[in-house]
């Protein structure tokens, strides 16, 4: 699989709610060689990546209102179901989430209020696993290609870059001023 037929399978059902694009992924992907669908996790642990950097948790820190690491590796799942195009500019400048509507939403909620919008795709982190273990009927059988590979799948973040203070405002203003404009008004009745 070539990053351009990962993206394909990615893209494909964008328009449907989460749970439905979710299960027509796996069902996509179940229908592909075991090979395949290694591939597919190879490739979304190398995308992710693009965007692991500190300054990529610092967006997620001001949309969603605080962000531990396993709520910024859900958030990089989020990115890559943003689709090539999108993901290919947030990666380049995490600030040009203030464009993305769901984004906007968010800042006009009042801190905590949950959404359909949340910037939260956990379960992509698990699809591959699954049409792997359709296809072959292993329950462990992608970890042990990924293996034989020599990949270690992602299972955290680790950031590209020096960490840094994400309640720094300064700082904030400095490396990501239009998401931190965005949600100033919204922090503010924190």
């Amino acid at each position: 699989m070539d990053e351009t037929t990962f993206w394909t399978l990615v893209e494909h059902d964008a328009d449907r709610v989460p749970d439905d694009r979710l299960d027509r992924l796996t069902t996509r992907l179940a229908g592909l060689p075991p090979p395949d669908v290694a591939d597919f996790q190879v490739l979304l642990d190398h995308v992710r990546g693009r965007a692991d950097t500190w300054d990529h948790w610092a967006a997620a820190h001001l949309v969603l209102g605080g962000c531990s690491d396993d709520g910024f590796f859900y958030f990089l799942a989020w990115l890559v179901g943003l689709g090539r195009t999108r993901f290919a500019r947030v990666a380049e400048d995490p600030d040009a989430l203030a464009d993305h509507p769901a984004v906007q939403h968010l800042a006009t909620l009042a801190p905590g209020v949950p959404s359909s919008d949340d910037p939260d795709w956990e379960a992509l982190d698990y699809v591959a696993r699954e049409a792997y273990r359709r296809t072959t009927g292993d329950p462990d059988g992608l970890d042990t290609a990924l293996a034989a590979r020599g990949h270690e799948p992602m299972v955290a973040p680790d950031p590209d870059g020096a960490p840094w203070d994400f309640d720094d405002t300064a700082e904030l203003l400095r490396r990501l001023p239009r998401l931190t404009a965005l949600f100033a008004d919204r922090d503010a009745q924190a």
